[in-house]
């Protein structure tokens, strides 16, 4: 197997690429033992002898799978969270989604003729000023009070 070296630097000097991405035809080594010149490479990369390989780009295709995961709630794990509580979801963003749930389930039971209007008003002004930690606090605070007349959702 001949030293084709030389003839590697020539074609990287030609296809403007490094020598890693310079592809030699196996067939073709003997005869390129021959071409010592530049214009001997360039007939050689014309013939489809020497080629340029094309650049190995990274697959995302992992990247991608872990994403629709993510997006389905998996990774989530204390091992994979970095940032504090408040700077992965604001103290605001929280309170919105915590109250618009009380607030939500309220009106529920208000419609539902589950509670009457007095007790809802009280709730809401309760649920207002941060009392409950969830819908299941604010339910159990209903039914210990025996402010629910039937079983909620």
């Amino acid at each position: 197997m001949p030293d084709l070296s030389n003839q590697r630097r020539l074609a990287a000097s030609l296809l403007k690429c490094g020598e890693g991405r310079v592809w030699i035809d196996p067939a073709s080594q003997e005869e390129l033992a021959d071409a010592v010149t530049r214009s001997d490479v360039r007939s050689a990369i014309k013939a489809g002898v020497i080629r340029r390989r094309a650049i190995q780009g990274t697959s995302r295709a992992r990247a991608k799978r872990h994403a629709l995961e993510v997006a389905r709630g998996r990774h989530q794990g204390p091992g994979s969270r970095r940032g504090t509580p408040s700077a992965r979801l604001t103290k605001k963003e929280r309170w919105m989604r915590r109250i618009r749930a009380q607030r939500d389930l309220l009106a529920t039971l208000r419609r539902e003729k589950k509670i009457p209007p007095a007790v809802y008003r009280e709730f809401y002004r309760r649920a207002k000023g941060g009392m409950f930690r969830s819908r299941q606090h604010l339910l159990v605070n209903l039914r210990l009070g025996g402010h629910l007349k039937e079983a909620a959702p």
